[in-house]
């Protein structure tokens, strides 16, 4: 078994497909929701009964007492950690940013950038030499907005993306010493439930069109390149940010 790899967000769209495909590559894995009990537990129930090992565990990341649960959690119940991938995040509905609703950016802003800090500070506490672990990886889930900066669509989204992209750089630095390699996927456009929940169900079939590469992506395209960066065949990529995005 090659240890224990928490996805957070690893109910739905990439971070299922994340937990599926690490699963396959023989991680244990933890799949951690805030909701959506019912589709985790499928996740890990396909992940248990392909032969592997899965646990899901209920934590909202952006609360820092419940990411330390979550993480006990694992050190109780699944092999030493050895990889993380910080996917939970969420856009928030489209609108232009005078008329977003300040609680909007407020959650966005906590989960998706506070809610990373949160599971890589308890990640590196358990993975760093200097704490006596045995090194491992990080994947922060960024996204191709961080560059485009997503006007009339969600420019908070897009700026806790670049905030995402500058942790990444410096966790990497921080604790390539300590055993620990810190990269980024960026993915563009996606096939996942994020653009109903952002109030553009129909988003996928407009943008599709104008992409270089005539298409979105599915999850585990994405989940190729995550599980790349977690493997040793990327022992020399550390504070990485490799963009997925279809030439966009």
């Amino acid at each position: 078994m090659a240890g224990t790899l928490v996805v957070t967000g690893g109910g739905r769209g990439i971070g299922a497909a994340v937990a599926r495909l690490g699963a396959a590559r023989g991680y244990a894995v933890c799949v951690n929701y805030r909701r959506d009990a019912a589709a985790a537990e499928a996740v890990a129930a396909g992940i248990a009964a392909a032969g592997g090992q899965a646990l899901a565990v209920q934590a909202d990341v952006a609360r820092e007492d419940e990411v330390e649960r979550l993480f006990a959690t694992v050190d109780a119940e699944l092999p030493p950690l050895a990889a993380l991938v910080n996917n939970a995040g969420l856009t928030g509905r489209v609108a232009r940013l005078e008329d977003a609703p300040a609680e909007t950016i407020r959650q966005v802003m906590e989960l998706n950038i506070l809610g990373s800090i949160w599971c890589a500070r308890a990640a590196i506490r358990r993975m760093a030499r200097r704490h006596g672990g045995r090194g491992g990886a990080i994947v922060n889930l960024s996204s191709g907005a961080a560059t485009i900066g997503s006007p009339g669509e969600y420019v908070w989204y897009a700026a806790s993306k670049g905030a995402i992209d500058s942790l990444t750089l410096g966790l990497a630095r921080e604790n390539a010493g300590e055993g620990i390699r810190v990269n980024a996927v960026a993915p563009g456009f996606v096939r996942t439930e994020i653009h109903a929940d952002a109030g553009m169900a129909d988003r996928l079939e407009k943008v599709a069109p104008t992409m270089p590469i005539g298409r979105a992506a599915e999850p585990e395209e994405i989940a190729e390149a995550v599980l790349w960066l977690l493997s040793d065949a990327a022992s020399y990529t550390a504070g990485a940010v490799l963009r997925v995005a279809g030439g966009r």
